[in-house]
């Protein structure tokens, strides 16, 4: 392109030849706007690469020394890349349509929206940028189109400047571009909606609009064939392009921003998508490192993770330490130590020390992935509170259509002369009037402000129907381990008797350090913390739920219960005081002996949440009662009640029978919640009303439950609580305001106050009403994510 401006400025400033008198015009194209500019009237120019350029004007050159390559070597527009194979598209409206790849709706004919997790990088929103630029039009034509309307109302002598007759035929062709090109989708959609039989706020559009469209088209060709008393004194008959034109535009802008908000939250769950790099440094079995694309690392590769660097996917550390940034996950802003052999998490950051990790969960399958998915899903689902909507809004329609017929015959015989103009008007007023927009928005849009408000707060919402399970909860079953209590054993009293403190742990721990429970790794870790030197364990036996034994130093050494040392032939009984006390408060006491007597008494406990006694305060104070719910000993969960304020206490419950409590609570008519930690708890998490996962995003955890809590913490539980009740409290709002906007508008539009005070709403005035209760439904919603709903801290 350059070479084409080069030369057409060296052929306008060649000189002109030949016999004419008169030398042709010197010109030269504008590389800006490419007119043609004559460059013998002192035009602005810029020289760039030896080439003297020439402009229309001024702006024209100063956009060109911004930047010159931008018009001399235009790039093509990057082309959207199509979705992946496999991409399945449900409709907005009617989610029950689901099928691959794009397409519009069978039902209602809106544009089908792509599910699950949304590409890294999309370009606009094809719908979007159509339905912008049918809404500029729209107003471009709509504005005089009104002006001209309302002109005599507002004192403008239109009919002095076109006659009556010619502005109509001006109204009628700036109306065209409107109905015609403008609001072609929703006829469309309309259209659909009346041959599947599937009534919806399109087919009132189209009735209205279409109503008062060709009511005033045939007004403007063939005014004779209207009554004589429908007539002005000069002929023609009233029109109403305008209400249908702004209708049209209404209804686009109402459009415009619900598909501007929609792509609003694709790309804030593309933003979490970037949290994870786009590239990774392998590491090769020689030790070699190469940076290579994400979607080539798989299971089991290796990766070095450098200081400041995003973690991109799942897995464990293999060597090195650090301190990793899981505010992502658990919202706390300290980094965490990390080092051989704990779990990272994709997306989050790697703030010091540089370690490598291996690979554990790649693509779709890590927790970000799962988390971005699960919002995504969430923001698709319809509550129960949406079912009533749409079951009231498949008789609505109909029930509008025959009201409208109705106001029609009643105004044709029984109204006032022209009553077939008054008839018109009242039935395109209720057609339009009764638009089910604030109705169709009452539940969605409540429910994709309090997901994304959700996921701000570290509340993974999977659908509607828990959410608004939650909010009518009146009882929350907690587990205890992981829930109440922080997941992890820890040594808290070490008893002995004649026999020193740290060499009876070193002997403990050395020969739990050969068992997997954590009850072991508990006294196993209190050892290393305090720096002991743990020694190998030789013919290491355990037995299951009682306890270990084995040879230490040439020592034999038994750890576990009273029954345990009772089988070894090992009396208790100067430790039973000690260990009762323990029990008492909720630990759980470990005899240990020593070459056949007992030498000392270990205690290790789950320690409680610090948040733990606020939040259930809290949470009891929101109305709900707290029944604990554990596999664990009677005593221990007594003692973690009494400390917690809990006074509803099941113990010693194996997984079924939680699920049976849970039950037999149902059925006495609680609406109950369950808080688990999401692994051996999926049964409860099913069968309760709501299930609520505490814990880091475990896989269990994100599918079992409607509700995650990543963080795992009980102050979260009164976030959600919160939450859920506010946008149940919204969507009832957004509810009675459509509904009740309906029943008072529906009536005066079809002019039940016409006999007592005159008033009839016109088509125009009608558009106005429904727009604004839309928008009044969606600023309602909007107060969700706007104020913080009563978050304990």
């Amino acid at each position: 392109m350059s070479e084409l401006f080069k030369k057409s400025v060296s052929k306008s400033a060649m000189p002109a030849t030949g016999t004419s008198a008169a030398a042709p015009v010197a010109t030269a194209i504008d590389p800006v706007c490419h007119m043609s500019v004559d460059t013998s009237i002192g035009k602005p120019t810029h020289e760039y690469a030896g080439t003297t350029y020439h402009f229309c004007c001024k702006g024209c050159q100063t956009k060109f020394a911004a930047d010159p390559e931008r018009y001399l070597n235009p790039q093509p527009k990057a082309e959207t890349p199509p979705p992946p194979k496999g991409t399945m598209y449900t409709c907005p409206m009617d989610p029950e349509i689901v099928q691959e790849g794009p397409g519009t709706c069978p039902i209602c004919g809106m544009a089908l929206e792509p599910m699950g997790i949304p590409p890294r990088e999309a370009g606009p929103d094809p719908e979007l940028i159509d339905f912008l630029h049918r809404l500029k039009i729209g107003i471009v034509f709509t504005v005089p189109l009104f002006i001209l309307a309302m002109g005599g109302h507002l004192g403008l002598p239109v009919d002095k400047w076109l006659g009556a007759r010619g502005s109509q035929f001006v109204e009628l062709l700036l109306a065209l571009p409107v109905i015609g090109y403008c609001g072609l989708p929703f006829f469309q959609r309309g259209i659909a909606s009346i041959k599947n039989r599937a009534p919806n706020m399109w087919t009132l559009i189209t009735l209205g609009t279409g109503a008062a469209f060709l009511y005033s088209l045939f007004a403007v060709l063939f005014p004779n064939l209207f009554p004589t008393e429908m007539r002005a004194h000069h002929g023609t008959v009233p029109v109403y392009f305008e209400a249908a034109a702004v209708i049209i535009v209404l209804v686009l802008l109402g459009q415009v921003l619900e598909l501007n908000a929609r792509a609003k939250t694709g790309d804030a769950l593309r933003a979490l998508l970037n949290l994870v790099p786009k590239t990774a440094l392998r590491v090769s079995a020689n030790g070699t490192e190469s940076e290579v694309p994400l979607e080539e690392i798989l299971h089991g590769d290796r990766i070095r993770i450098k200081p400041g660097a995003s973690i991109p996917v799942d897995g464990v550390i293999d060597s090195g330490h650090s301190a990793i940034d899981e505010s992502l996950l658990s919202g706390e802003p300290l980094p965490v130590d990390k080092g051989p052999g704990d779990s990272v998490t994709g997306g989050t950051l790697n703030t010091s020390g540089s370690f490598v990790m291996s690979a554990h969960a790649v693509g779709s399958e890590t927790v970000l992935s799962r988390i971005v998915a699960l919002v995504a899903e969430a923001q698709r689902s319809r509550a129960p509170l949406q079912s009533l909507a749409d079951r009231v809004a498949r008789y609505f329609v109909p029930a509008v259509v025959a009201v409208a017929a109705i106001a029609f015959l009643a105004w044709l015989l029984l109204g006032p002369s022209p009553s077939l103009a008054y008839a018109v008007v009242a039935a395109v007023s209720v057609l339009i009037i009764a638009c089910p927009c604030a109705l169709g928005l009452a539940t969605p849009i409540s429910v994709m402000v309090a997901t994304g408000r959700g996921a701000r707060e570290g509340i993974l919402i999977r659908n509607a129907e828990a959410l608004e399970a939650f909010a009518k909860a009146d009882m929350l079953v907690v587990d205890k381990t992981g829930t109440l209590t922080e997941g992890r054993p820890k040594l808290t009293d070490i008893v002995c008797n004649g026999h020193d403190e740290m060499q009876l742990l070193t002997l403990a721990a050395s020969l739990e350090a050969a068992s997997e429970h954590p009850v072991a790794a508990a006294i196993t870790n209190a050892a290393r913390d305090r720096g002991l030197q743990l020694s190998a364990v030789q013919g290491f036996e355990a037995v299951t739920g009682q306890g270990a034994r084995g040879v230490v130093s040439g020592r034999r050494i038994a750890i576990g219960n009273a029954r345990f040392l009772a089988g070894l032939g090992i009396g208790t009984e100067q430790f039973d005081s000690d260990a009762a006390r323990m029990a008492s408060d909720g630990k759980s006491p470990l005899f240990v002996a020593i070459d056949g007597s007992a030498a000392g008494l270990l205690a290790v406990s789950d320690p409680i949440k610090p948040s733990a006694r606020d939040a259930v305060h809290q949470l009891q104070q929101l109305g709900l009662t707290i029944v604990m719910a554990t596999g664990d000993r009677r005593e221990t969960a007594a003692a973690i009640a009494r400390e917690l304020g809990i006074t509803h206490v099941h113990a010693g419950l194996l997984p079924d029978e939680k699920s049976r409590l849970i039950s037999e609570l149902k059925v006495r008519g609680h609406k109950v919640a369950f808080a688990g930690d999401g692994i051996n708890d999926a049964i409860a998490l099913s069968t309760a009303d709501a299930g609520i996962a505490m814990g880091t995003g475990a896989d269990v955890a994100i599918e079992s439950a409607g509700i995650t809590l990543p963080k795992g913490d009980l102050r979260g539980l009164v976030r959600a609580r919160n939450l859920a009740t506010a946008t149940v409290t919204n969507i009832k709002q957004n509810l009675a305001f459509a509904f009740g906007y309906n029943a008072i508008g529906i009536p005066i539009a079809a002019g039940v106050l016409y006999p007592i005070f005159g008033l009839m709403l016109s088509p125009m005035i009608a558009a106005l009403a429904m727009s604004l209760s839309s928008v009044s439904v969606i600023a309602n919603a909007l107060r969700l994510g706007q104020k913080p709903p009563g978050i304990a801290t």
